[in-house]
């Protein structure tokens, strides 16, 4: 199966799943890893081999983007604490960890094992945000836990670099080979993201185009990536605090235009790449299979042996963490449901497969890796049954523990703010009029219009006047699209006309909400 092929296919599959996953309420980059996983294993199916190229470099950067500007910079603030220590200490346990259970139970030497330990090191901001965003977490702990898996990346590379050294050239690493690396791709890493969000900030505030911003944000994290790794720095560090820097202003370098604009295209493209990298997991699981034949039958045993050494070293970290935290604010007895959601959600997926395609396939001498087909096999079994196991009951428990938002709290808290921001136009009206800064009959009519948008958020999402208001307008604006479709079809207006005011009446329908 060609390339183009197989992305075309794969996201026909994703838009299948995805209208499954959403009647079926389960996430859709499981559901999409075992729908692979099972075409994989149909006879005729042509074995999915992918490149590290393919996944580092294309699917990678966008979508580490994507999650990084997500994040919000005041809450990020207020727990860089628990996610400093999460970042370093809790990757430094998983590697040493994992890899203590691979020499013991597979033919790994000790080299290797520690390539896979830091390779599963990391959690992933591409399967975190994926699996959490149907989630109504608390803002601190979806915080704490996107946050997390974006910045552990650099201590898993950093470690990941060191170990692919000793399997390579079969010697020790000092400390000042150690140090040099880290400040090569921490500091190299981080320098390059500040020096791209920084022009390409420069750049957006004089730019106003849609097409212009929406080429700008797609080129960044490629741009972001390419630099960083050029200069021998980590290009996932780049891609993040590029990210975050611009993330935070957002609203001050777009329009409402432009925002809707940008919204609708990344979403597009994050759901073509998303559907790509954990279809293609899902497809290539069969295919090492098949190269493994005969080698080790026992992988399956091992796989599932290091999930649970990864998520048994995640809660005894996480748990221990939380106790001293919640005593530090003042709680007497520690509480369950935060850790325990914490701990489940260290799903692994991109990035620990795009550092496993990335292990040399010979050393120094020029002899073949030993051992890398198995690590390569563990780790896409490893990332495979993370995102099947937690992916499917990480909703339900975050239900038992209790600490999502109802869909009638998160409801609640947007007329709340609604409310706000329009009584604060409101007040700006009456200074307007009370300085006659403007003519009497159009303070009028806004007030009117204003105090008319006061009450229906007064009544509320579910009230039936309402309700009654929204499909009564909604059928008005289905009369206009009507009528100007027939505008159109008769001569009387051209089709750019036709295209500006559908879309301005499009953007009147979206702002009355959703029709359930």
């Amino acid at each position: 199966m060609r390339s183009v092929e197989t992305v075309l296919f794969l996201v026909v599959l994703a838009t299948i799943v995805a209208t499954f996953a959403r009647r079926l309420k389960v996430p859709a980059p499981s559901l999409l890893v075992v729908a692979g996983v099972i075409i994989g294993l149909l006879p005729g199916v042509p074995q999915i081999q992918i490149t590290p190229e393919m996944v580092s470099l294309i699917v990678l950067p966008p979508l580490l983007f994507a999650a990084g500007e997500e994040l919000p910079w005041r809450d990020l603030r207020s727990v860089w604490r628990p996610v400093s220590a999460l970042a370093v200490g809790l990757v430094l346990a998983t590697a040493f960890a994992v890899a203590f259970v691979a020499v013991w139970l597979t033919a790994l030497p000790w080299s290797m094992a520690l390539i896979l330990g830091t390779v599963l090191a990391s959690t992933d901001p591409v399967a975190v945000t994926a699996l959490g965003r149907r989630l109504a977490l608390p803002s601190r702990v979806q915080t704490l836990v996107q946050a997390e898996s974006l910045f552990n990346d650099a201590t898993s590379l950093l470690v990941f670099r060191v170990a692919v050294t000793i399997a390579v050239a079969g010697g020790a690493v000092s400390f000042e080979h150690t140090a040099t690396e880290f400040v090569i791709l921490a500091g190299g890493g981080t320098l390059i993201g500040f020096l791209v969000a920084g022009g390409v900030i420069l750049i957006r505030r004089r730019t106003e185009d849609p097409v212009l911003e929406s080429i700008i944000s797609l080129v960044t994290p490629y741009a972001a990536y390419v630099l960083a790794e050029s200069f021998e720095g980590s290009g996932v560090t780049a891609v993040v605090v590029a990210s975050v820097v611009i993330g935070t202003q957002t609203n001050r370098l777009t329009n409402a235009h432009i925002r809707l604009q940008l919204t609708a295209v990344y979403e597009t493209v994050i759901f073509i790449l998303e559907s790509v990298v954990f279809g293609l997991i899902g497809l290539e699981l069969p295919t090492l299979i098949k190269n493994m034949s005969g080698e080790d039958v026992n992988w399956p045993l091992q796989a599932l042996a290091i999930v649970a050494t990864l998520v048994l070293i995640r809660v005894l970290w996480v748990f221990p963490l939380s106790a001293v935290l919640q005593r530090r604010r003042g709680i007497a007895r520690p509480t369950w449901h935060v850790p325990a959601v914490i701990s489940w959600a260290g799903a692994r997926g991109v990035v620990p497969l795009a550092a496993a395609l990335s292990i040399p396939l010979v050393t120094d001498a020029g002899a073949a890796l030993p051992h890398r087909d198995l690590v390569v096999l563990l780790t896409t079994a490893v990332i495979v049954a993370s995102l099947v196991i937690q992916g499917f009951t990480l909703e339900p428990l975050v239900r038992r523990a209790g600490i999502a938002a109802s869909p009638d709290d998160v409801r609640g808290k947007d007329l709340r703010a609604r409310m706000l921001i329009a009584k604060a136009g409101l007040d700006h009206l009456e200074l307007i009029s009370e300085a006659e800064a403007a003519p009497d009959y159009l303070v009028a009519q806004l007030r009117n219009s204003w105090q008319r948008r006061i009450e229906r958020l007064e009544d509320g999402p579910v009230h039936e006047e309402n309700t009654s208001y929204q499909q009564l307008r909604r059928d008005l604006i289905a009369v206009e699209v009507l009528e100007l479709t027939r505008l159109y079809e008769t001569g009387t207006i051209d089709e750019g006309t036709r295209r500006r005011v559908q879309r301005q009446l499009d953007l009147e329908d979206a702002g009355l909400g959703d029709e359930h």
